[in-house]
């Protein structure tokens, strides 16, 4: 073995009965790999192609009645689907349960090179039975953590975590030269071990990982869960050995010595207890288990997922040069992904040659020599790409080589599952609305549709299919532009922009959303309903928000529904705001109904005439109003007074105007909301001009306190009525006094409201204000660019200036 005998072992673990590799070595020729007795185990590492290789030999030369798989329990009925000709991997068993404590999720994906799947295949061939014996993760997980702890969480429960990370495998790391136990792993296993007899090969993957195992302590273990799961699983291989002959028990190597050492499986906790822990069903607990596609960048351990080789789409390809027997599969695949690369790069223009390329193959083989490798692997693929690709040093500027070789090395492969009886309603609805708009879900990675909103049907059935899917899973696709009905924001745009990227975590939220319904319409309704429940009924705003949330995800005969439950809220909500919101949305749904797919229908016109009417009817509480609610209120005046000046007849009233003269009779009216008032009373008609200057004038020459709110008043004027100062001298000439009269605090203290006030108006308007400035001022409006003399300098003149002036009357020059 590859300088194993330079690395001592930690006895840590509670395997005190093993002191040396001679034990070890007894214990395998024995227990664990003697195709002589009745059950044979083969550890493996998971999605390892060259553990798949060996196995496929394994199974030939021992012809087993059953094969035993790590995995869950409640994944046994599905077996059939995975092993159907239709499904093509990566796909995977999604297992979901929730309990008093909350939800919790695990994955547990295959591809077509992981070994528990080519044993199912395998076995499916042979028309012998396999059986999954590990525990479900919710048996795992209630026995490992406190349940007062959980939070909602998805994982995989092949976790590699602690045979990846033991010192043992540390050390080796470092003996060996290795930067990494996935460096190290290809290096003897993936590339040393096509070259071993299959015997050798799981000889080292057993020493190997059992020794990972002993730098453990007993405690670190049962709080892994390791020792309950395996000693389940013992529990179903002898199950297993009373009714088959021949039993074939396939785990990840770090078990294999706990199912075939007593001792280990009956170890006793510090404080006496057993390790079995209870796995029996107690309380309400809903379990579901689905099989689904899966993606080659999930399975990439280095994306986050925590078991198994990274790199997958690489160690794909290096499993088709074993299936089709190569007896090079490394050098072919290597020369393979950099003809890719060489392809991609330029594609997209990098300054790449063929002479580049023909030295990259070449420090692959020779890293490969120097590193004591019969062929080159990833490592040396990545290492000979850095220094043939990347031109000088290795910034953010010039790694774009090493980005397009990740994306080849991980793959953006997605997985298929054959039609079953397992299959969930709304994700096969899902994948069949995606198809008939042409949406790309067969690969991963970012993916963008460009909809014509106001000219193409299409386009308006796709945006609700994006808005309705978003709704129900807000991972799968995102606005990037286009109008935001909800925030309002850019209703001027015809376009919508999406991005939209699937995978298999896509499909997990859907099925969680499948007991809300068997499609993406019926879900979104009643999920919809449901949240609506929880609004009050006074906040009509809420409720015409999820109305119109409802028409852009083409649920119409839904927002019709809401009709009633809107108009009973309009009837008892009595906030101005909340009335304003309403108003701007359903104001909003009747302009662009058509867009929105309604028809003519009577109703909705009352419903905006009816939340008109109430929002007139609460005016009069504007003056009892915050501040920071005035934003707010101002952009409701400016629509109501929008509404008042239309043509329309069912805004033809007198209530908007009375109330407003009423409010400004009201001396607590802000000044903010007084110059919008005033400006909106102006612009209708029936107010003049003249008082927008005389209630200006109040201010700025008024107590001490209504100067201080000078600005604030021109805030509220300048929203509405700009012109009242840019072709009025009068408001003019009277700001320009108030600054003259104000102190040098006063004047400091009111620059960030007076500066507020003018950024309503545009940079052109911005140059007439200051030309008329400088008219007032008797000077050349460019004078008023010319930067400030200093302070300092201007009482050093002045000082000058005195002193020339007291010696020229000395000697009467003056």
């Amino acid at each position: 073995m590859d300088r194993l005998d330079q690395v001592e072992p930690t006895d840590a673990a509670g395997l005190s009965d093993v002191t040396d590799l001679n034990q070890l070595q007894s214990l395998f020729d024995t227990s664990v790999y003697n195709l002589n007795n009745g059950t044979v185990y083969f550890p493996i590492r998971h999605h390892s192609p060259a553990c798949s290789h060996h196995l496929l030999h394994v199974i030939g030369e021992y012809k087993p009645d059953i094969i035993l798989i790590e995995g869950p329990e409640s994944g046994n009925p599905l077996i059939p689907v995975l092993t159907d000709e239709a499904t093509l991997p990566p796909v995977s068993l999604y297992y979901t349960y929730e309990d008093e404590y909350g939800r919790e999720a695990c994955y547990y994906p295959m591809l077509r090179y992981s070994p528990e799947y080519v044993a199912l295949k395998e076995a499916h061939r042979l028309g012998i039975p396999a059986q999954f014996i590990d525990l479900d993760y919710r048996q795992v997980s209630r026995n490992t953590e406190s349940p007062s702890k959980k939070e909602q969480k998805e994982i995989s429960v092949q976790d590699e975590t602690l045979l990846a990370s033991s010192d043992f495998i540390n050390r080796l790391c470092e003996k060996t030269n290795c930067r990494s136990f996935d460096e190290l792993w290809e290096k003897v296993f993936e590339i040393g071990g096509l070259q071993k007899p299959t015997s050798a090969f799981v000889q080292d993957v057993f020493t190997y990982c059992t020794l990972s195992r002993m730098c453990y302590t007993p405690e670190r273990l049962i709080a892994s869960g390791d020792l309950v799961r395996e000693a389940h699983m013992a529990k179903r291989i002898k199950e297993a050995e009373e009714q088959y002959q021949r039993v074939l028990v396939i785990t990840g190597g770090f078990h294999t010595f706990g199912l075939v050492n007593s001792s280990t499986v009956q170890k006793k906790e510090p404080n006496g207890n057993s390790t079995q822990h209870d796995t029996s069903d107690s309380g309400n607990v809903h379990e579901q288990v689905y099989p689904m596609v899966y993606t080659f960048a999930e399975a990439d351990r280095l994306n986050g997922y925590a078991s198994g080789m990274p790199y997958v789409y690489f160690y794909d390809q290096i499993w088709d040069q074993l299936v089709h027997t190569s007896r090079s599969p490394y050098r072919v695949t290597t020369l393979n992904v950099l003809s890719r690369l060489m392809r991609k790069l330029r594609d997209r223009e990098e300054h790449v040659s063929t002479s580049d390329a023909i030295e990259a193959y070449s420090m692959i083989q020779g890293l490969a020599e120097l590193r004591g490798k019969q062929e080159g692997g990833v490592y040396e693929l990545m290492d000979a790409a850095l220094s043939s690709f990347v031109k000088g040093e290795l910034t953010l500027a010039t790694d774009k080589p090493l980005q397009e070789l990740q994306l080849l090395l991980t793959g953006d492969v997605i997985g298929s599952v054959a039609p079953n009886a397992f299959h969930i309603p709304i994700v096969e609805d899902f994948k069949a609305r995606c198809t008939e708009f042409k949406l790309q879900i067969r690969t991963t990675g970012q993916h963008k549709k460009v909809l014509d909103l106001y000219a193409k049907p299409e386009h308006r059935l796709i945006s609700q299919l994006f808005q309705c899917i978003s709704y129900l899973v807000p991972e799968f696709a995102k606005r990037q532009a286009g109008p935001d009905w909800i925030a309002q924001r850019d209703m001027n745009l015809v376009r919508e922009t999406w991005e939209y990227m699937y995978s298999s975590r896509i499909e997990a939220r859907l099925i969680e959303n499948s007991l809300y319904g068997g499609t993406l319409a019926t879900a979104a309704t009643r999920k919809m309903e449901e949240q609506m429940r929880d609004i009050p009924d006074h906040h009509s705003g809420e409720l015409a928000q999820k109305m119109l949330q409802a028409l852009l995800m083409g649920l119409q005969e839904t927002a019709m529904q809401l009709y009633t439950q809107v108009r009973a809220a309009l009837r008892t909500d009595g906030h101005f705001l909340s009335l304003c919101n309403s108003l701007t949305i359903l104001n909003r749904i009747h302009q662009h109904r058509r867009l929105l797919g309604l028809s003519e229908d009577p109703h909705l016109p009352e419903l905006v005439s009816e939340a008109y009417r109430n929002a007139v009817d609460k005016l009069q509480q504007l003056s009892r109003t915050n501040a920071d609610e005035h934003e707010g209120i101002i952009q409701g005046l400016k629509l109501l007074a929008m509404l008042a000046e239309s043509a329309e007849e069912q805004f033809q009233d007198t209530a908007f105007r009375n109330h407003l003269h009423e409010l400004l009779s009201d001396s607590k009216l802000p000044a903010q909301l007084e110059g919008v008032c005033i400006a909106i009373a102006s612009g209708l008609g029936d107010r003049s001009r003249e008082e927008i200057v005389e209630r200006a004038r109040g201010y700025i020459r008024g107590t001490p306190e209504q100067t201080r709110q000078t600005a604030l008043f021109l805030q509220g004027v300048f929203t509405v009525a700009r012109d009242a100062f840019l072709y009025e001298d009068q408001l003019l000439h009277e700001l320009n006094g108030l600054i003259e009269q104000l102190s040098y605090d006063d004047f400091i203290a009111m620059i960030p409201e007076l500066r507020l006030a003018f950024t309503y108006f545009t940079p052109m308007e911005t140059n007439l204000i200051a030309e008329r400035v400088a008219n007032l001022h008797q000077v050349k409006s460019d004078e008023m660019l010319m930067p400030a003399l200093d302070e300092q300098l201007l009482i050093r003149y002045r000082t000058q200036d005195e002193a020339l002036r007291k010696e020229f009357a000395a000697w009467k020059l003056i």
